[in-house]
């Protein structure tokens, strides 16, 4: 399949929406409230010494940026928070396209992976649940860096040490960002290369220094949720394998077979299982979050698109778009559209309660965490977090007009 590089652009961004519309029409979800509430306090020039002062927010700064803008431009308006999440998508997207066809070993099937990528259901939370935002954040400054720096024009080179340094500010998990160039620079051209990656080596030293001097301090790694004793000999393997499937099987094993594309389709299988390796260590789950699976789906569309070089009858390539548009585009529309919406519910009718009552509301049982019922109700109802009462003999010394229980 051959397309000029604004056309493919076009296709491309048009396959993102296709598949990704659902999540124009869903409500906020859970901590979504929380974050505006941290995006007000954060995504101004007012609330930046704040911002950088705090060790554990500081490091996804851009989240906040985003979100401050977003508060500031449409108020509490779903649509547009979910259309910040597609849009950043569909410009994740071009980047992969841009980065296989920067990578030589990778070319051949550049517009293939951006395909796959931009309809790809695996890595569906990160687009869908605007939380998430913080993966579309660093992946895009991350992946962009490294477009740049494949790039021989000086002013994109140092354009890529600017994005990288905005993604050291997204999210922790940039520091795996210049490890790829390991899988992107042929080894023979390593030491050659080095010089030319030492910026983004130094940021990412300085990165990891920060988040190993916030240890003490960071909630990240004193709830427990973040272990390096965590069980990661069984989260790695069962996350590879999680986005591998359905499609990266087929694909991997036809890449592999084939001598003119084994070694480019074990690079992508090691960018994978590159990617998750800050992920394995969460103690709360063997199983990694689809939200989390976006960087390392990276290898999988680059899997996918090698593969689809070797397929020669254009039946049989037109077969293979149909099923995967089909398979990606048909459950992202009907079971994950339906699971969102069913896990925003609670908190909807908590909200449609307090815009309706004029009084404290005393919440008896609720099934998420309490400062998402608290902040909710201050974001979307204007009320105090305070009006939302969890003890039955304080609800009724302050007079709660109003009772809700979720079952």
């Amino acid at each position: 399949m051959s397309l000029s590089r604004p056309r493919a652009l076009a296709a491309l961004a048009i396959l993102a929406v296709l598949a990704y519309a659902p999540a124009l029409s869903l409500p906020l979800i859970e901590d979504d409230y929380p974050m505006i509430t941290e995006g007000q306090a954060y995504g101004s020039a007012a609330g930046f010494p704040v911002l950088w002062a705090n060790t554990v927010f500081r490091v996804r700064a851009t989240s906040y940026w985003t979100t401050g803008l977003l508060w500031k431009t449409f108020h509490l308006n779903p649509a547009a928070f979910h259309a910040a999440s597609l849009a950043l998508h569909i410009l994740n997207t071009w980047l992969v396209y841009a980065l296989a066809l920067a990578w030589p070993r990778m070319r051949a099937g550049a517009l293939w992976a951006g395909v796959f990528f931009a309809v790809a259901e695996g890595h569906q939370e990160a687009v869908m649940w605007y939380t998430a935002i913080n993966e579309l954040l660093v992946f895009g400054f991350g992946i962009g860096a490294l477009v740049c720096w494949l790039d021989r024009r000086r002013w994109l080179r140092v354009a890529g040490v600017v994005f990288y340094a905005l993604a050291c500010l997204s999210k922790e998990t940039a520091v795996i960002i210049p490890a790829f160039l390991l899988l992107i620079v042929p080894r023979a051209e390593w030491r050659r290369a080095l010089p030319r990656a030492a910026p983004y080596l130094l940021l990412a030293a300085a990165t990891a220094g920060a988040l190993a001097l916030a240890r003490t301090t960071s909630f990240r790694f004193s709830d427990g949720s973040f272990s390096l004793a965590a069980p990661f000999w069984i989260t790695w393997p069962r996350g590879i394998w999680r986005v591998l499937w359905i499609w990266g099987v087929p694909a991997g094993a036809l890449a592999l077979y084939r001598a003119e594309t084994r070694e480019a389709a074990l690079r992508a299988l090691a960018w994978t299982g590159m990617a998750l390796v800050p992920y394995s260590f969460l103690t709360y789950s063997t199983e990694i979050p689809s939200r989390q699976t976006y960087l390392a789906s990276t290898g999988l569309a680059l899997l996918f698109g090698l593969a689809m070089t070797q397929v020669q009858n254009r039946r049989m390539v037109a077969a293979v778009l149909m099923l995967v548009l089909v398979h990606n585009v048909g459950y992202l529309w009907i079971r994950k559209r339906r699971q969102f919406l069913e896990r925003a519910a609670p908190t909807e009718q908590l909200i449609a309660l307090a815009r309706r009552t004029p009084g404290p509301i005393y919440v008896r049982c609720f099934p998420r965490v309490r400062y998402i019922a608290e902040e909710a109700v201050h974001v979307a109802a204007g009320k105090s977090p305070r009006d939302v009462i969890w003890n039955a003999d304080e609800a009724k010394a302050r007079g709660a007009t109003a009772e809700f229980c979720w079952r």
